[in-house]
């Protein structure tokens, strides 16, 4: 069973930075700067977990994992935004 996640992260550091991101891309789909949407199996989210924790530094650094529950029966993603109008990024991002 899958279950939709938020993934969220804050990282002190440009180069690992970097390494977080081009991780999360293989995991879901990018929504905002440090924010991913992923459908993770409980193995998935493991892996997910333990390749993300050799890159980052516990001390300095924090990912976060916001369960949104099942995929299934969930009904199409609604996002909604305050400010600036919330656009699906389909380009290729670089991170300097």
């Amino acid at each position: 069973m899958r279950n939709t996640y938020l993934v969220c992260y804050d990282i002190c550091d440009d180069k690992r930075l970097r390494k977080v991101f081009k991780t999360m891309r293989d995991f879901g789909d990018h929504l905002q700067y440090s924010i991913f949407e992923c459908q993770f199996t409980p193995v998935d989210l493991a892996n997910c977990r333990h390749e993300l924790s050799q890159i980052i530094h516990h001390h300095e650094d924090q990912v976060l994992f916001v369960d949104l529950g099942p995929v299934e029966g969930r009904g199409d993603r609604v996002i909604s935004a305050l400010g600036k109008a919330y656009t699906n990024i389909d380009a290729a991002c670089i991170i300097v």
